[in-house]
């Protein structure tokens, strides 16, 4: 007899720690037609988890734009790929690892890594640069000093073993993350655009074949966890965080992209959130077709695993194939060549259904179809939250400019993050053009004269105070970082980092950030390939600031044309570019100097985004331009004195009139560039002719950012306080 059809009935209290509630426990038994027996509820559980299906954000991401001229493939599948011309494309994707990071920060930030890198490797990509998004709690916070040096230690120690330079991110502070840390981890790989690879099963009697690391009983119910808020007990969840070997995964890229150059396979899938579960069960369902394995076949590292626990393991470096029929023994010697496992342990069928078998018996007999197509699917109610009141400059505190600048600059937000990104490899390989600590990333394409450029950006406190724009805002601004280098931003990938969808003015930040984003992304030509919903971000019913990370690649015909933020010469005049009107609500400097969290974040116009942009990278790439930086965070002068620190050169600036001071040098209007060019008169003439608002600050020269009046202080002094914070902290008391 069958384990499926004498399976026990299941307590209550077995099926709620599997994270399923009454009614969808009762949908899975119509579907069944029975009582599900352990493994059919465990097979349920991940599938219908947030994190595996989708339930509380599919109704909303179906409103974000993503199809384009360049666009090969939209969502859907592990990663998006985009065309990059001359027969290539670029595969990426960002993916979230946040509670497996706070349990265990370093296996959690590393097994982030080498999860992302599957996906994009499994499409038949080479992975070329690693980025990622961090946000820590306070640093007066107890763990976060320890979160910090394990996250990066993660980071980096599978990152430069695997050989894959890691090129850019971003880090920065808040209460709201205190219980609840982020962790994003992107990745971009190349491959031919005429050999991608999808993961839909096809060909009933083809085999269906495990490869890489072997299973272990690491990482189970690890996409359960991560669709639950946390509670006091969140330490005693360790045994769901994976284990990685980064050597391991080294081995399996190799292996798979060998193997990818043979005509062999039919589909591929990598083993991540809900393992060997997710991987079969997606295949078969894209395809329309059935699947039976041979779970004693399943290379396992620990004695007596049960059907359960090896269809919930989340133990890495593990990838599905199916193969041609006859193309076995290829295969086979590709991995063991590479001392990688190889085991046929299944085959499609014309079924529709997910048959397990162990020791002679079924352990789970499901149709396929219904774990995907009836998923719960949720419209959850939502509360958009309330405006926040516009502010006027003279309701914000007034400080001398260069004494603001000081706090600013040595602000835990703001403070160099040259402690973390040394710790990464960023120049492996051999073709990083500008390395972490710019507006983007610039990778050059191997062999080629083009190069993309890479960023990962995201304002969370705007996203708090007003939903809409602030996802309106992430991707306008991780499309100026872009622009800033000279790239043309051609698509993004996304992580929606939010709290618990079933409180409503969760799901109404969500909501408004969705909108925003939509917005942007139609405005800006600038679609949305891939990405990450990661939900109930909270700890005992405390929110993180709703975190829309956006990861944007752009591309860039001659990589010897981008330019950087470094000032690079004296003598060359500074233009501010866009409208200034000196926006102090929900800015740096309101709160770092006047103490508090509050007023409307700056409005978004999305027509002078694209105006501006565009005007600004004509004169990149016409070669007029030597110098240019976006403005977002801190405003003005902060944008100014890290031109001065990345170049070691200063200037002298001039504040016109009309704007309040502190309003002017620290507002954070959006839409704006600072450039530095030889040729003022003539770049002026082109960007007004443009209809771009634009304005002479100064002149580049010296060693000191001077104010009119003479206050001033020196590219050595700012960035003395810029380096310090960070490596001081990590240092502790």
């Amino acid at each position: 007899m069958s384990a499926a059809a004498s399976a026990p009935s299941i307590a209550p209290e077995i099926v709620a720690q599997h994270g399923l509630t009454p009614d969808e426990f009762e949908r899975a038994c119509r579907i069944l037609g029975r009582a599900p027996n352990l493994t059919e509820l465990g097979i349920f559980s991940v599938m219908w988890s947030e994190h595996c299906s989708y339930k509380s954000s599919k109704v909303w991401l179906r409103r974000l734009p993503t199809t384009g001229p360049r666009v090969i493939c939209g969502p859907g599948e592990n990663a998006g790929v985009v065309d990059i011309g001359d027969g290539e494309a670029a595969i990426f994707k960002i993916e979230s690892h946040n509670h497996p990071s706070f349990i265990e920060p370093y296996q959690g930030a590393a097994t982030g890594v080498g999860g992302i890198l599957r996906d994009v490797f499994t499409m038949g990509a080479r992975p070329i640069a690693n980025l990622n998004a961090l946000r820590f709690g306070s640093p007066d916070h107890p763990k976060t000093r320890h979160l910090v040096a394990g996250v990066v230690a993660g980071i980096g120690g599978y990152g430069n073993c695997v050989g894959v330079p890691t090129v850019g991110g971003e880090c920065n502070f808040h209460p709201s993350y205190n219980g609840n840390i982020l962790v994003n981890a992107m990745t971009v790989g190349l491959a031919d655009a005429r050999r991608i690879f999808y993961s839909a099963a096809a060909g009933p009697g083809n085999p269906v074949i495990y490869v890489g690391a072997k299973t272990g009983r690491d990482g189970i119910h690890g996409a359960t966890m991560a669709s639950a808020e946390f509670s006091e007990d969140s330490e005693a969840k360790r045994p769901t965080v994976q284990v990685g070997d980064p050597f391991t995964e080294k081995l399996l890229i190799e292996a798979c992209l060998e193997l990818m150059g043979e005509d062999a396979i039919v589909a591929i899938q990598d083993m991540g959130a809900a393992g060997l579960t997710s991987s079969s069960v997606e295949m078969a369902g894209k395809g329309g077709l059935g699947i039976e394995l041979e779970l004693d076949r399943v290379p396992v590292r620990e004695a007596g695993m049960t059907p359960y626990e090896i269809m919930l393991s989340e133990s890495q470096e593990r990838m599905l194939m199916i193969l041609k029929p006859g193309s076995e023994g290829i295969a086979r010697r590709i991995f063991e060549k590479w001392e990688l496992d190889f085991a046929v342990i299944g085959r499609v069928t014309e079924s529709g259904r997910l048959v397990l078998r162990m020791g002679g018996d079924v352990a789970a007999d499901m149709p396929v179809g219904p774990l995907v197509t009836e998923a719960p699917l949720y419209e959850r109610p939502w509360a958009a939250p309330p405006k926040r009141p516009e502010l006027g400059a003279g309701e914000v505190p007034a400080q001398d400019p260069i004494a603001a600048l000081r706090r600013l600059i040595g602000c835990p937000d703001l403070a160099s993050k040259r402690w973390i990104w040394e710790q990464y490899d960023h120049l492996v390989m051999g073709h990083t053009v500008q390395r972490p600590g710019g507006d983007a990333a610039v990778v050059r394409i191997p062999g080629r004269k083009k190069a993309l450029a890479l960023v990962t950006d995201c304002t969370p406190r705007y996203c708090a105070a007003d939903p809409r724009r602030g996802g309106a805002q992430a991707v306008a601004e991780s499309w100026r970082n872009l622009t800033a280098v000279g790239a043309t931003p051609i698509a993004i990938t996304d992580n929606m980092n939010f709290g618990n969808p079933e409180r409503p003015e969760i799901m109404g930040q969500f909501a408004g950030c969705i909108e925003g984003m939509r917005e942007a992304c139609l405005a800006l030509d600038y679609p949305v390939v891939s990405g990450n919903v990661s939900l109930y971000n909270e700890t005992n019913g405390s929110g993180i600031l709703p975190t829309p990370v956006i990861g944007g690649v752009g591309l860039v015909d001659d990589a010897a044309r981008t330019v950087s933020l470094a000032f690079k010469r004296g003598g060359e005049a500074i233009l501010l570019v866009g409208e200034t009107k000196g926006h102090l609500g929900s800015s740096l400097y309101l709160r770092e100097i006047g103490g508090r969290e509050a007023g409307a974040p700056p409005p978004v116009d999305l027509a002078a985004e694209r105006r501006n942009g565009d005007a600004v990278r004509r004169e990149i790439l016409a070669g007029a331009v030597s110098a240019c930086h976006d403005l977002s965070d801190g405003g003005l002068l902060v944008a100014l004195a890290e031109m001065a620190m990345a170049g070691g050169i200063g200037a002298s600036l001039e504040a016109p009139a009309g704007v309040p001071s502190h309003a002017f040098w620290f507002g954070e209007d959006q839409a704006r560039y600072v450039l530095a060019t030889a040729d003022p008169e003539g770049v002026v003439a082109r960007l007004r002719a443009a209809g771009v608002p634009v304005l002479r600050l100064g002149t580049t020269g010296g060693d000191a950012l001077t104010l009119a009046g003479g206050n001033a202080i020196s590219s050595a002094e700012l960035r003395r306080i810029n380096e310090g914070w960070l490596p001081a902290y990590m240092a502790g008391p």
